[in-house]
């Protein structure tokens, strides 16, 4: 039911493609992350909390049809339904039923709930599509009410010192996760580029805490012992150099290796992630109880291994995800 070919991963009974990286008729779209959401698609398919998000990266002209967390609707003679993936708001994973043989594409997912997406849903399948960015035994992520206390503790520390928390995260997801994690601990400042995804949350219905825009151009000033969001790609910019008396603080699933904080030069790291890690990864992919798993971005060479030796049949494929516009080049993808 699966096929991998040059525009992406293929349904050939039901002639559509998931997260497909080359134009095509018909796209499902698993997340609006840019690496699995891209222009150029004739035709969308996607999750109801995602859609708001999707017309404000690709455009609001765009044609899309937006349905309910376990919706049936049938796609030439197949039968496709989203289930929650619990990686950002609206991520779901495609499930696909044909003649009785059933094979589910997961896209990006993890198994904690984070509090604010629809947490993850085992779906029974055949073929199960499963991503490994963090397919490796030393990624093991904290509670994450134990994470969120970390940062609390963080900035108030800051605060008390009359020190600024700047806090580096993904637009989409991350910022909202700091957001709600340090929601009564100070007043929260983030960039222009979080405000706009924040207003698409907000179209869909989710309430998130307070804040105000900061606007950069202007030198903010006001700011001691307050919190500021902004994406990865500010990082060690003029923009935040400019503010006085800061703390910076990187928030991704790779500060778990100690190493990743130090080459970074941050004053602390966080590993909050919105992917599994290595247990999640696990976790997932028993309670499919697939017959066979195919692997796409991160350490997928490891984990299909892994997968193998345990008697679970895994084969690593090439995909185009991975490679989110937010990243700057010097980090390492999640």
């Amino acid at each position: 039911m699966l096929e991998f070919r040059r525009e992406g991963i293929y349904c050939p009974q039901g002639n559509f493609y998931i997260d497909p990286w080359l134009p095509v008729d018909y796209a499902i779209i698993t997340h609006a992350h840019s690496d699995h959401a891209r222009v150029g698609m004739k035709k969308y398919l996607c999750q109801k909390l995602t859609e708001p998000i999707l017309r404000l990266r690709l455009g609001s002209d765009i044609q899309v049809q937006a349905i309910e967390y376990n919706q049936p609707i049938t796609i030439n003679n197949v039968k496709v339904s989203l289930h929650p993936a619990g990686h950002i708001l609206g991520s779901a994973q495609v499930r696909m039923e044909y003649k009785g043989r059933i094979a589910v594409a997961s896209g990006d997912y993890k198994i904690q709930d984070d509090g604010l997406c629809t947490p993850f849903e085992p779906v029974r399948c055949h073929e199960f599509i499963s991503e490994s960015t963090f397919g490796l035994p030393v990624y093991n992520w904290l509670p994450v009410s134990q994470i969120n206390a970390n940062m609390a503790n963080w900035v108030q520390d800051n605060k008390a010192n009359g020190i600024t928390s700047i806090l580096i995260g993904y637009a989409l997801g991350k910022a909202q996760r700091i957001m709600k994690a340090l929601e009564g601990v100070g007043d929260l400042y983030v960039h222009y580029a979080i405000d706009r995804v924040n207003r698409a949350f907000t179209d869909s219905g989710i309430q998130l805490p307070s804040y105000q825009t900061l606007d950069f151009s202007n030198k903010p000033k006001g700011l001691e012992g307050e919190i500021i969001i902004v994406p990865p790609s500010l990082f060690g910019s003029n923009m935040l150099k400019g503010i006085p008396r800061a703390y910076t603080a990187i928030c991704s699933g790779w500060m778990q290796v100690r190493g990743a904080r130090r080459w970074r030069s941050a004053d602390a790291g966080f590993a909050i992630s919105d992917h599994a890690d290595w247990q999640g990864l696990l976790t997932a992919v028993k309670a499919c109880e697939a017959e066979k798993v195919y692997v796409t971005h991160g350490f997928k060479s490891e984990f299909s291994r892994y997968l193998n030796e345990s008697g679970v049949e895994a084969e690593e494929i090439t995909t185009a995800f991975g490679s989110e516009e937010e990243l700057d080049e010097t980090l390492p993808k999640e």
